[in-house]
């Protein structure tokens, strides 16, 4: 005979499913508490400003840079460009145009020096305020994840160019153009040029904190990400990523990058499909002594993700040296032809 449950045991049931709505309520509402506060004090945190990057370019003269000119985004942001128009001397037979992404937290004009040896070597050159950054549109910010490459799409269109296409990014820049080439319009360019890319802050070639780089407000990026995968994209423009920037340059650079700029300018968090997705030819070149990434890891990445390419690193050159010394933008240069 299979008897009924004793007094105390269906007194201790009805209590639990009594108490089961309110002790979902409250875990609701300490989910909604915490993630409001990892909004509201998420943030990243102020940084020591790292001298590598800040300092080369005291030396550089921007006296001769470019005007800069205008597209229209289809949104209808004005962007900016700068043109260097290829050395008629040595002209490139392909009339090949390489189009230049600039690293984080910078600007078409941190590739001067870069897009000058480009044009002497005969190549039609577009280096590109992408939007957030210099002259295009509020820096740190963007509409919504996915319009830098509309961004490009839309110059690529505007600004059209009879010969084959490179698109040639630097750092993070690099990380975008990974991005591009395992997309969806990965055709509009033939070849893609990668120097010294960050390519996930998980990977191998990543160092701490970008060798100091940059730091991260982990707790609003988390918070943001959650909200993200549920179609909640209200706080989208509260910066998650600060970059250690001096005095001097935070006039005219971005010290900080809004959520959305910082999931957009950079490859997809599977960054190893981005890698096996991309069909045009790509090729990486990196200075040997960079101290934000660790370059000798730059082949093995591409090789475990099943596209081995070409790697160059410039001896002597660190990070922001590969922009900016006459042998690695030489080197640089000579990756366009091969």
């Amino acid at each position: 005979m299979i008897q009924s449950a004793t007094p105390n045991r269906r007194r201790t049931r009805r209590i639990t499913t009594m108490l089961l709505p309110a002790i979902l309520v409250l875990v609701v509402f300490l989910g909604v508490v915490g993630c409001a506060a990892a909004l509201a004090w998420g943030g990243p945190k102020d940084i020591t400003p790292l001298a590598s990057v800040n300092e080369p370019f005291q030396s550089v003269d921007f006296s001769d840079v470019p005007p800069a000119q205008h597209y229209t985004a289809r949104d209808g942001t004005l962007l900016a460009w700068y043109a260097y128009p290829p050395d008629s001397t040595r002209a490139d037979t392909s009339n090949r145009r390489v189009v230049v992404v600039h690293g984080s937290s910078s600007r078409a004009r941190s590739t001067h020096v870069l897009a000058q040896a480009l044009a002497a070597q005969g190549y039609s050159v577009a280096a590109l305020d992408m939007r957030g950054h210099g002259e295009s549109g509020t820096r740190g910010q963007a509409a919504y994840i996915g319009q830098l490459e509309d961004d490009v799409e839309d110059f690529v269109r505007q600004v059209p160019h009879t010969g084959p296409q490179t698109l040639m990014g630097f750092s993070a820049g690099g990380g975008f153009a990974l991005r591009f080439a395992g997309s969806a319009r990965q055709a509009l360019f033939d070849r893609y040029v990668l120097l010294s890319p960050f390519i996930h802050q998980e990977a191998p070639t990543a160092r701490p904190d970008t060798g100091g780089w940059a730091t991260i407000g982990m707790p609003r990026l988390v918070a943001l990400t959650l909200l993200n995968r549920i179609g909640i994209t209200w706080w989208n423009h509260l910066s998650v990523l600060q970059f250690a920037l001096d005095e001097a340059s935070r006039a005219g650079l971005t010290p900080r990058y809004s959520y959305t700029v910082a999931m957009n300018f950079r490859p997809h968090n599977d960054y190893q499909s981005d890698i096996r997705n991309a069909r045009g030819t790509v090729c990486i070149v990196a200075g040997q002594d960079d101290e934000l990434f660790y370059a000798d890891r730059f082949a093995d990445v591409f090789a475990h993700a099943g596209k081995p390419v070409p790697v160059t690193l410039v001896p002597g050159v660190n990070h922001m040296g590969l922009t900016l010394d006459t042998v690695a933008v030489q080197t640089v240069a000579q990756a366009c032809k091969a």
